[in-house]
């Protein structure tokens, strides 16, 4: 049995969109962009130590597949972030056809319910969601998140994507925290 953890990065007030830069996702006039940079420094080597050092597949939205291909595959050989992201799997949820899958291995789900549910079923190593908003929606709907790994920064943005934007999702029980030198709270935890 394999099983489905969410790694995500919000901010006190619930918003997961566009971390790094303005243009990462301007959607819906989100003008925050970037609210995330003054503290990546300090979280991206706390995220692969605690999230990213064991081998894992990726399960990310076809927008997020895109954006990562196209930064993660011309990664140096000695990055230890590109060299796990770029030897995983990559299982892309998409309605879209045509799409490009040539940052593999990868392979195309269409229907998010049943082939990630076959997929928990199977063999393998753990199944990680980075990004993807509309993706994890779906995934929190239909009970297939096992595990959630946050890094909550110290901003408030107001409006954009939140990572719990249907919510109805029940008591978590956390399994470890830890505050980060800037501020930047990880919390891992489980559903009850």
């Amino acid at each position: 049995m394999r099983e489905v953890a969410l790694l995500s990065f919000v901010t006190l007030d619930g918003v997961m969109q566009s971390l790094t830069s303005r243009g990462d996702d301007p959607s819906d006039g989100f003008r925050a962009g970037g609210w995330g940079a003054p503290y990546w420094s300090v979280v991206m080597p706390h995220v692969y130590e605690e999230a990213m050092r064991e081998p894992y597949d990726l399960l990310l939205g076809r927008r997020t597949y895109e954006a990562f291909a196209a930064h993660w595959r011309s990664a140096a050989e000695n990055d230890p972030v590109g060299r796990r992201l770029n030897g995983g799997h990559k299982y892309v949820a998409t309605r879209s056809t045509g799409v490009d899958l040539s940052w593999g291995p990868a392979s195309m789900i269409g229907d998010v319910g049943a082939e990630v549910a076959a997929l928990k079923s199977g063999d393998g190593p753990l199944i990680q969601v980075h990004g993807s908003a509309d993706l994890i929606q779906s995934l929190v709907a239909l009970d297939l998140v096992d595990e959630y790994r946050l890094w909550t920064f110290p901003v408030v943005v107001g409006g954009g994507k939140r990572l719990f934007e249907r919510g109805g999702l029940g008591d978590l029980r956390l399994l470890r925290s830890e505050a980060l030198e800037n501020g930047v709270v990880m919390g891992v935890y489980r559903p009850v």
